[in-house]
């Protein structure tokens, strides 16, 4: 299976599902929005974009399998399951599973499914300059170290080809965040990590704590 990935549609298909979730606040005259979820509590809402659940068309990202919380591969040889470092979201085309590697190559192994090295294996980071109790002090913390470590993970890993980091930062303005995602790629950059340069979108949310803007940037991370 040859699998094309875009960095362009997967961050096409999280601003569009997150501009769903900011107008179901809006309607709901929520007391705190989407950006008030710390970053586990994001997941679900990233997912159910990427799945396109709401408006996708014919040939929209809703075709797309989106798994959760899946080991790297490198760390399948570990005896128990629950052991070796996970991934937030794999994707896989056509909503196929991903292929189980205790199967591959036996009697049993499923033919209708994705190999690990053709699905698109995605780390999420959130950071939020506004939190529900006031100004997040952390907010440059948070930013520039932890994400480093997902983009390594994902490189160092020998059997994926397709690897991307997706960046959600809410912040007080569309500004701020250019400004930090233009700054984060940069000491991506001179640290000598393979992040290509990314697919930024963006929406007004409104605002209820500090953050007035959310912005997506998917990253691809060479193999």
């Amino acid at each position: 299976m040859t699998t094309c990935w875009s960095t362009a549609e997967i961050a096409d298909a999280l601003e569009a599902g997150l501009k769903r979730r900011a107008m179901a606040d809006d309607a709901e005259h929520a007391v705190y929005g989407f950006d008030a979820q710390d970053e586990l509590g994001l997941h679900p809402i990233l997912k159910k974009a990427l799945q396109g659940q709401g408006d996708a068309g014919e040939g929209a990202p809703g075709e797309w399998g989106v798994l959760t919380e899946q080991r790297y591969p490198g760390h399948w040889a570990k005896r128990k399951k629950s052991e070796g470092l996970r991934c937030d979201l794999v994707l896989t085309p056509s909503g196929l599973p991903l292929r189980d590697p205790e199967l591959k190559g036996t009697i049993f192994n499923t033919v209708e499914a994705c190999d690990a090295e053709d699905a698109y294996w995605l780390e999420v980071k959130t950071v939020a300059q506004f939190e529900t109790g006031g100004a997040f002090r952390r907010y440059s913390a948070e930013l520039l170290n932890p994400v480093t470590k997902d983009v390594t993970k994902l490189w160092n890993d020998g059997v994926i080809r397709h690897a991307g980091l997706a960046l959600v930062l809410f912040t007080a303005d569309a500004e701020v965040a250019e400004h930090d995602i233009l700054a984060w790629h940069e000491r991506c950059v001179r640290k000598g990590l393979p992040v290509q340069v990314p697919a930024v979108r963006g929406l007004s949310i409104t605002d209820r704590i500090g953050n007035a803007w959310c912005a997506v940037a998917v990253f691809g991370v060479r193999g």
